[in-house]
């Protein structure tokens, strides 16, 4: 399994590659890191993004509005940089 850390960087990264404003979906981050393997990441990109979001660094979008608690949210959500 992946770190945190390194889900973390992945997220970054994929983040710094788009433009201002723009978003990733979590599944980019997982099969970045997972390859094959990437669903059974899925759950641990989500807790990288809520450690990410606790820290200020990212914001958790779910049809376009920001997401104040992850652990409340059921479906698909999207990541962008603050």
């Amino acid at each position: 399994m992946a770190s945190s850390a390194i889900l973390k960087r992945a997220i970054l990264r994929l983040l710094s590659e788009r433009r201002p404003g723009k978003t990733i979906c979590p599944s980019e981050a997982a099969r970045a890191v997972g390859g094959a393997e990437w669903e059974s990441l899925m759950s641990h990109v989500r807790d990288a993004a809520a450690l990410l979001v606790r820290e200020g660094r990212i914001d958790v979008t779910q049809k376009g509005h920001v997401v104040a608690d992850l652990s409340e949210v059921k479906g698909p959500i999207r990541l962008r940089l603050r």
